[in-house]
């Protein structure tokens, strides 16, 4: 494609205004003016003519195989000329489907020994198949009046899925924090602990766990030593649902959420629990069982990123009933939910009220921070004070659920986006710790 720069079509256009001077003064003359628009445009054809030729073009792009939600990723695109022969510099531009939230302005860059190169950054959106449709270049000629322009149809595909990168990094600085020395603590001691075998009692101790009818029995002092309980069965409980499918900070709910549950299921395996995805909206979507073993985690992963997203109101009557039946043996139920209001979170905590009777529920809800921004923030109208008012009772009416759902028995964590991972951890940690199952 080819057509003219700003300047071709500024210096074209000054014919018009010479063409109405000429001929108002003198009307035999009035050809004049059109002459200059069309010397303007021969010299625009002639600049086409003399930019480097569109067929010696060769258009590549470097893209990552696969990318996590929320975290951005870079494209590099390549163009470069047959013979070195190209202009002085070329603008490239890539075009995605909606998976992908790319800058629509094109990168500008030197062409130098006939090539040039550019990178894009690519923040994923949602997951689902990602696509770089199209990689545009355009060039001007040495007269800047004419753009050359060719276009690469690329139609890679480029999968959107789960952020498993933050979810092993995370992992690593949990498992960083108890190495001693290059040597992780594989013991680990707390309430309701297993005994694991006697051993001798050395400075720094804990004095409780002496045994002192053995050590009488053996003439030193001897003390117990534990290991804690492992086999646990986790269910990971999603909410896929209207309210899940909204964005909060730029990503969807359901997307922060699955790289918590990916965070928590990699932990567990590794701990050597057994874990579960359950996902529901209106009716229940999936349920894998719980699995074991740190190698069963690529199995969460495929399942998990496998979740489309919903607009259906979730039914928690049907699916954590159906969830309670599926379980045979006091379980860790993680919910992954949200909620608007307290009469919309009624039957929510009704089910999972239900539920924590004979399970140990551990809910985790998202705090919006957009809502605490706007209560801090200095009222300067009305309008603002408004919003103040209505966040303020939104996040009033928050509180009260969660409380509702602690008088229940149930486990809640509540953190912003950017802490959710550490915090559903610590609370799983602080239940393995505790030995509550």
């Amino acid at each position: 494609m080819i057509y003219p720069t700003a300047r071709g079509v500024a210096l074209a256009a000054t014919g018009v205004p010479v063409s109405l001077a000429v001929a108002a003064l003198s009307p035999e003359l009035w050809s004049l003016g059109a002459a200059w628009t069309v010397f303007a445009l021969a010299l625009v054809g002639a600049d086409a003519v003399l930019g480097a030729d569109r067929r010696g073009l060769g258009l590549s792009l470097q893209a990552p195989a696969s990318a996590g939600t929320g975290r951005p990723e870079t494209a590099v695109a390549q163009a470069r000329w047959a013979g070195g022969r190209g202009p002085a510099r070329v603008e490239l531009a890539l075009e995605t489907n909606d998976r992908f939230r790319a800058s629509l302005e094109p990168v500008s860059a030197p062409v130098a020994g006939g090539g040039a190169g550019a990178c894009f950054e690519l923040w994923p959106e949602r997951r689902g198949e990602g696509r770089i449709e199209r990689l545009w270049a355009r060039w001007r000629g040495p007269l800047g009046l004419a753009w050359k322009q060719r276009t690469e149809r690329l139609d890679r595909v480029t999968p959107v899925t789960p952020d498993l990168q933050g979810v092993r990094e995370e992992a690593l600085r949990l498992f960083a924090r108890d190495a001693v020395h290059g040597m992780k603590v594989e013991r680990e001691r707390g309430e309701g602990t297993e005994f694991d075998n006697l051993v001798e009692f050395m400075p720094g101790m804990d004095r409780r766990a002496v045994d002192w009818k053995r050590s009488a029995s053996h003439g030193k002092l001897l003390a117990k030593q534990f290991r804690t309980e492992r086999n646990h069965p986790i269910v990971l409980a999603l909410d896929t649902g209207r309210l899940m499918s909204a964005p909060l900070d730029g990503l969807p709910r359901i997307d922060r959420a699955l790289n918590a549950a990916l965070l928590l299921a990699y932990v567990g395996l590794k701990l050597g629990d057994r874990v579960g995805l359950f996902a529901f909206d209106a009716r229940p979507r999936l349920s894998t069982g719980v699995v074991s073993g740190p190698n069963a985690f690529a199995l969460l992963q495929r399942r998990a990123g496998a979740l489309d997203y919903s607009g259906e109101e979730a039914n928690f009557t049907l699916a954590l009933t159906q969830l309670g039946g599926e379980l045979n043996r006091r379980t860790l139920v993680v919910v992954f939910t949200d909620f608007a209001d307290t009469v919309g979170a009624e039957l929510m905590v009704e089910n999972v009220g239900r539920l924590a009777r004979k399970h140990l529920v551990l809910f985790v809800s998202l705090r919006d921070t957009e809502l605490e921004r706007i209560t801090d923030a200095e009222p300067r109208t009305p309008e603002d004070v408004s919003r103040a008012v209505v966040a303020g009772r939104l996040l009033q009416e928050r509180a009260t659920v969660l409380e509702r759902l602690k008088r229940l028995g149930v486990l809640v964590v509540d953190a912003p986006v950017e802490r959710l991972g550490p915090a559903l951890l610590n609370g799983y940690l602080e239940v393995r710790r505790r030995e509550l199952l």
